[in-house]
């Protein structure tokens, strides 16, 4: 099947997810055509099957804000038409999915049909989408679309209940490459731990964009009263505008010299080899990928108990759950956690067989039913 995949090509959920589920439909023998600004930071430009377009944006004057949307949906249309694709699968409702309504009503007056699968990710529904600002173009993409699916139950009920949608949503959970995270595992020629910290020392991991919505400076407040009890080291994973807030704290509660700063990174796996917990005390988490990320390699998460998350982590089992904002709550369930190297252990193995229902393996053949539902194969 010839398939265009639109994203964001950032380091952000929607665009590695997009990102990896092309490169496992080329895999499976697709030809994948990922439209965006720029190649996704995930993407293997060299793989068989993948090819990249780069949608180009001319600078006016007239513009204020150069339209996006506009040049987006006249490159979905030009590789469809070149490359005679079947069916396009955007990833976040803002502009993707207007902008794939356009292109598909544009190559029908040139007489050709494609179908459109949009995926909805999280803010693009819960904070940006309902904006009164663009609520109606995002419902009305919605609606017009072929196929929507969601990342999570939870999502879907948020869809519904800020839209008239009379769409069938399906939910198709986010996925994860576990042969990659086993590569890493503790004791792998790559994960040598003893560069980030001492034997007795505890490592805690937070990855995200930094985004207030992520509360990274709970992250701090959390690690500075573990800190208090336990030997830790913080790894911090990312760049985004909440840094320099999340740097200053850390100085004020004097635990800046216990914090690794890796900057955004490509390699994930390889950094949470070395962790012992995950930290996501985010405000809203549609699915909540980086938590999934941490269990595949073996890591229990503490977390809110927001949006998607209890979908993904077990309280108890996998970790632990706590409202918003609450630090303390979260601090004394780390050190539950790394109380002793037995219970802790427990909780690794759990994360573990838990992202194993999250394989991709099990994920990628309900896309592939969804396209197959759309597209006639002979």
């Amino acid at each position: 099947m010839r398939i265009g995949i639109v994203c964001y090509p950032t380091f952000g959920g929607s665009g590695v997810v997009a990102t990896e589920l092309g490169m496992a439909l080329a895999l499976k023998g697709h030809e994948i055509h990922f439209i965006t600004y720029q190649p996704p930071v995930r993407l293997d430009l060299i793989s068989s099957g993948i090819h990249f377009h780069q949608v180009q944006i001319e600078e006016y004057s007239l513009f204020h804000h150069q339209p996006y949307e506009l040049a987006l949906s006249s490159k979905m249309v030009q590789v469809a038409e070149k490359y005679d694709l079947e069916l396009l699968h955007v990833h976040y409702a803002i502009p993707h999915a207007y902008a794939a309504y356009m292109a598909k009503k544009m190559l029908q007056d040139k007489g050709k049909e494609i179908k459109v699968v949009t995926t909805l990710h999280g803010t693009d529904i819960t904070l940006v989408g309902s904006h009164p600002n663009y609520k109606s173009a995002v419902e009305f993409s919605i609606n017009n679309s072929d196929v929507v699916t969601t990342v999570s139950h939870n999502l879907k009920e948020e869809t519904y209940h800020l839209f008239e949608i009379s769409k069938e949503i399906e939910v198709v959970y986010n996925f994860i490459e576990l042969e990659k995270y086993e590569m890493n595992s503790i004791g792998g020629k790559d994960c040598q731990r003893g560069n980030i910290a001492n034997d007795d020392e505890f490592i805690l991991t937070h990855i995200s964009n930094y985004r207030p919505v992520k509360r990274a400076q709970d992250v701090v407040k959390i690690f500075a009263k573990v800190l208090a009890h336990k030997p830790v080291k913080l790894i911090l994973v990312g760049e985004g505008p909440d840094m320099a807030a999340v740097k200053q704290l850390a100085r004020a509660l004097g635990v800046y010299d216990h914090i690794v700063f890796i900057g955004n990174s490509t390699e994930v796996d390889k950094v949470l080899c070395y962790s012992d917990v995950f930290l996501l005390p985010s405000k809203s988490e549609s699915f909540g990928l980086a938590a999934l990320e941490a269990m595949a390699a073996r890591t229990p998460v503490i977390s809110t108990n927001t949006g998607g998350l209890p979908e993904v982590n077990v309280h108890g089992v996998t970790g632990f759950l706590s409202e918003v904002e609450a630090v303390e709550d979260m601090a004394q369930n780390t050190l539950k956690l790394i109380e002793s190297r037995e219970k802790l252990a427990e909780f690794k193995e759990n994360s573990f067989a838990r992202a194993k229902q999250f394989s991709i393996d099990r994920v990628l053949p309900k896309y592939e039913a969804i396209y197959n539902s759309l597209v006639k194969t002979t």
